[in-house]
């Protein structure tokens, strides 16, 4: 993976937390950074679809692990039968 280089301010008690757990997980300061910089980045990406596109209607109440069984078990059957892909 190709890497850029980049400058940040940090507050300085960040940093030596940061130091005290690179030393404590054996790993360099700057990889707990990038991973805090992949985490801020993934925790602010705009996807392209929503996570979830159906919608299922209820009666209101929380269902049982039955009728959760059930409404999956229908609409595959709906799916199949009309030829459309889960």
């Amino acid at each position: 993976m190709s890497m850029k280089r980049t400058n940040v301010y940090a507050d300085p008690e960040d940093l030596a937390i940061i130091k005290e757990a690179a030393q404590r997980r054996g790993i360099s300061e700057a990889e707990i950074i990038r991973q805090g910089i992949h985490l801020a980045a993934m925790a602010n990406r705009v996807w392209d679809e929503p996570l979830f596109s159906r919608t299922f209607e209820g009666s209101g109440r929380t269902p049982t692990k039955e009728d959760v069984r059930t409404t999956v078990a229908d609409a595959v059957r709906r799916e199949s039968d009309s030829g459309t892909a889960a």
